[in-house]
């Protein structure tokens, strides 16, 4: 029960999820030259470091997680393991993280994962709670996994690492609004200022419509710039369009709630879609 508590301070989901998207970046810089090694290396020390920046994130936040329902029975909350020990295996965790990267990849995806790293756990655990453009800032670390994956392999942050960026950007703000818009009461028991709660629902679907249309572009880039090939390029087309659409029926919906665990539930299957065909489907 006590292994099971460490391991759930860690936000297991949260890692599982970046390790998709970095393993996306791993293919696409591989073009073929898969390097098995390499990518364990990759995989063991950026969820390391993923696993310790969830860990600092849980602490920090141990004070407005009492006040939500999706959070409050978190081990810290709870008191069922101390702050002390939470550091403390944060700490170590993140050591072992780099250290995994820095010795078995290059000093540039070192340097990516501490920036990712640096984001999620000081800027938007500052930004989170006073501005909207938190979600902003949680979006850039998150972004920021899957081109450690490309720079581990391509150790060069080039034109592939910048579109796999922007589409991780542009992808994850209407995933986080419409966790937003369906943890509503939540986010307002805990007083954090996200855009549903400052600006209204409408405004945070607007905001959604614009930022899948933008990903729809970036996504497509990839193969304009002879990364991927066309079985990527026409189903991500079609799924990006499907979101659009899912977007567009939220301003007739009647049920907000609803509408957004869609929203979210989707935009997890546009995720997998896009690092599965990137996958299969780089240009080799």
């Amino acid at each position: 029960m006590h292994i099971k508590t460490y391991y759930y301070l860690t936000k297991p989901g949260i890692i599982y999820g970046n390790a998709i998207t970095a393993t996306g970046g791993f293919f696409l810089a591989s073009k073929g030259n898969f390097d098995v090694l390499l990518f364990l290396a990759t995989l063991i020390g950026l969820s390391l470091v993923i696993a310790s920046a969830c860990v600092f994130n849980n602490y920090i936040d141990r004070g407005i997680d009492e006040k939500m329902a999706r959070t409050k029975n978190r081990a810290l909350v709870k008191k069922l393991i101390s702050p002390f020990n939470a550091l403390a295996y944060g700490t170590v965790l993140g050591l072992i993280g780099f250290l995994v990267l820095f010795f078995h990849t290059n000093l540039l995806a070192t340097l990516l994962g501490a920036t990712g790293f640096f984001f999620y756990v000081v800027v938007y655990g500052i930004y989170k709670r006073k501005s909207i453009y938190g979600t902003l800032v949680g979006s850039i670390s998150g972004a920021i996994p899957p081109v450690v994956g490309y720079c581990a392999v391509s150790n060069n942050f080039d034109i592939g690492a910048i579109i796999f960026f922007i589409i991780l950007v542009l992808w994850q703000m209407p995933h986080f609004y419409a966790i937003a818009i369906y943890r509503y009461k939540d986010y307002a028991n805990a007083s954090i200022p996200v855009l549903p709660i400052k600006k209204g629902i409408h405004t945070t679907k607007v905001h959604m419509l614009f930022y899948i249309t933008a990903f729809i572009i970036a996504s497509t880039a990839l193969t304009t710039f002879g990364l991927t090939g066309y079985i990527y390029l026409v189903v991500m087309s079609l799924l990006g369009l499907k979101w659009l659409l899912l977007a567009v029926k939220g301003f007739t919906t009647e049920d907000d709630g609803r509408w957004a665990r869609k929203m979210f539930s989707f935009s997890l299957i546009v995720i997998t879609a896009l690092c599965v065909l990137i996958s299969v489907d780089a240009v080799r």
